[in-house]
């Protein structure tokens, strides 16, 4: 994350990849709207502070440029496109200095798990789409075809596969049509 010393991690979840790196980081804010997500973050001690909030209320909660990076990891494809449009915005205005947001490769089939109601995916996104907005696209985690729900190895057998994914990483990561999630980097400062 660069330069940035303060981070909001929206819809933070049970194990945000920003709880990974809270100690290197100065304060990061978790926040979720499914309150047992949230409370197992905490006695994981996955951030700093935490806030149960719909994930589109995050305007009424934080001040605009009040955090150097505002981060959506697996968010944004479990809303519909015009709130997810709608957050991106309110993500931008809280930020500083960049906004991350890490998604699916278009539209991936997923429904409710973990008594978690807002698991459900409504949305795909694409590269292009990103790139209209603003932001800079790499592809994460390999090659489209061999992963799927949940991001699991979806051919057998599946170490075999899971090699093949993790060695397509560099090609992917240039070609990020072809990948399974894209990670999207919008610099503000």
């Amino acid at each position: 994350m660069g330069q940035c010393d303060s981070v909001l991690d929206v819809g933070c979840g049970t194990d945000s990849p920003v709880g990974r790196l809270t100690a290197r980081l100065g304060r990061t804010v978790g926040v979720d709207g499914h309150a047992p997500s949230v409370e197992a973050s905490r006695r994981r001690g996955m951030h700093s502070d935490y806030l149960v909030a719909g994930v589109l209320e995050i305007g009424e909660h934080f001040a605009e440029r009040s955090f150097d990076c505002v981060v959506a990891s697996d968010l944004i494809e479990h809303l519909e496109k015009a709130d997810a449009l709608r957050l991106l915005g309110l993500m931008e205005r809280i930020a500083r200095k960049k906004v991350i947001v890490f998604t699916p490769n278009g539209f991936l089939l997923q429904g409710e798990y973990g008594d978690n109601p807002f698991q459900r995916h409504r949305s795909g996104w694409g590269v292009e789409e990103m790139q209209a907005l603003g932001y800079r696209v790499s592809g994460i985690n390999g090659w489209r075809p061999l992963r799927g729900e949940l991001a699991r190895v979806a051919w057998r057998p599946r170490p075999f596969w899971k090699a093949v994914s993790f060695l397509s990483r560099p090609l992917t990561a240039r070609f990020p049509r072809h990948a399974f999630q894209l990670l999207c980097v919008k610099d503000l400062a």
